[in-house]
């Protein structure tokens, strides 16, 4: 019992060490710039908003602190020792990437960085000397690398619980250009959590020890205390050739590979120095190479959200329509519209005003299984039931592909967004 209150004291105080932590904050500001940006190109794209800024903003919030409770948990029996300066560091490592790429923002890069200027550092000369005049290294010299990566590790390991079960849920359909000049159908997979650890670090004169051991064998019998330490985690991930849930389902799967190959690393540091290096190029390179693997097996599929002769792809719905009421899916194909086969959304326009007060669809599933659907028409409703097609040469915006920087969120105006002006050009 005496031990379950000072724990809960321990855990009041790193709460309120967390609160008064700015770079907690600067996470939520990120995702708030971040959701806010995808709101407008939505409205830019389709001229409907299929996301709640505030609504997913809390959302995630909430489930960066039942993944960093988990994290934290974890952590409790691998045992790590993590210095205040040295959290600080990391961030300010974290803002520097963040300025020149978004999806730097991930501590596998700024751990991964911090790593290599630490095994680097341990070769120079006149180090003693060194450390007095430039504080800095010192800060670097004393961190603790293999800790520091087992959080990482550990840290990826929850992201793809989270991205398995929450990754869906932010993405985005785009409208972008495919390989051969044509707009195709798209979607942008995203999702950032703020994540506050809770780590035990021993403490001389601190709480009382604790009855079970580390996996790292940090000594915590002569006190321990509680340190918060506010985290990022997140993936960005673009795909036109699978549905949502499938693309963070792979991206879940292959977060788990990465995050046991990285907290296995950590453990040979902890046991090998000489493999620091080695474990600290592995956050980096690794992290990289899911991204590279996926792209690559991202363009040898075909596109899957484009129209065909069995109908007209559908890229999304919009939440509250006709469209989710009658149970319509992404990538199901609309075939009929009140008894006639459409081609074009011109068609299912002039479909639907042949009966202004009901609505019979045909569509194919993705077992290519007819479905018959109906619904009353009511005033107010979508056009086009909350139905959202992927695109023709028509589209007068599509997304351009490429990497964004701080800034870009910054600044008031969408950047990457161009217009079609072969659409403009014909006659609709």
């Amino acid at each position: 019992m005496d031990l379950f209150v000072q724990f809960m004291e321990r855990f009041l105080d790193a709460i309120l060490q967390l609160v008064m932590n700015p770079f907690y904050y600067i996470g939520i500001l990120f995702i708030v710039l971040q959701y806010r940006k995808q709101v407008q190109l939505e409205r830019k794209l389709f001229h409907t908003k299929l996301h709640s800024l505030v609504n997913e903003t809390w959302r995630t919030v909430l489930w960066g602190w039942i993944g960093g409770l988990l994290a934290s948990v974890l952590m409790l029996f691998i045992g790590v020792t993590v210095q205040a300066e040295a959290v600080l560091l990391l961030w300010v490592i974290a803002v520097i990437l963040l300025i020149i790429r978004v999806r730097f923002l991930c501590l596998a890069y700024s751990v991964g960085i911090l790593g290599v200027a630490h095994a680097v550092i341990g070769y120079l000369p006149n180090m003693d000397s060194m450390q007095k005049a430039v504080p800095l290294l010192k800060i670097i010299t004393d961190a603790d690398i293999p800790s520091l990566l087992a959080i990482v590790a550990v840290l990826h390991l929850v992201e793809g619980l989270l991205v398995g079960v929450q990754g869906s849920r932010m993405a985005s359909p785009l409208f972008l250009e495919g390989k051969r000049g044509k707009i195709i159908g798209g979607y942008q997979l995203q999702g950032f959590w703020p994540v506050p650890l809770f780590l035990l670090v021993p403490l001389a004169g601190g709480a009382h020890g604790l009855p079970w051991g580390t996996l790292f064998g940090t000594n915590l019998a002569a006190g321990w205390t509680l340190l918060a330490f506010p985290a990022m985690i997140g993936f960005t991930e673009l795909t036109t050739s699978r549905l949502p849930k499938m693309q963070a389902r792979n991206n879940s799967n292959l977060l788990y590979i990465y995050g046991a190959i990285l907290f296995g690393a950590a453990a040979a540091a902890h046991f090998w120095s000489l493999f620091i290096i080695v474990a600290a190029l592995l956050s980096i390179a690794l992290h990289e190479a899911l991204m590279v693997y996926n792209r690559i097996v991202e363009s040898r599929q075909k596109p899957y959200y484009v129209h065909s002769n069995q109908g007209l792809t559908v890229l999304a719905v919009v939440p509250g329509s006709p469209a989710e009421a009658m149970g319509i899916q992404i990538g199901e194909k609309i075939y009929k519209v009140n008894g006639h086969r459409v081609a074009s959304k011109a068609d299912i326009h002039a479909a639907m005003q042949l009966n202004a007060a009901f609505c019979k669809i045909e569509v194919l599933d993705a077992r290519e299984e007819v479905r018959f659907l109906q619904r009353a028409i009511y005033a107010g409703d979508h056009h086009q039931l909350g139905i959202i097609l992927a695109p023709d040469q028509q589209a007068l915006y599509y997304l351009e592909q490429k990497p964004l920087h701080l800034f870009s969120y910054l600044r008031g105006k969408l950047t990457g967004v161009l217009s079609n002006d072969t659409a403009k050009s014909k006659p609709l």
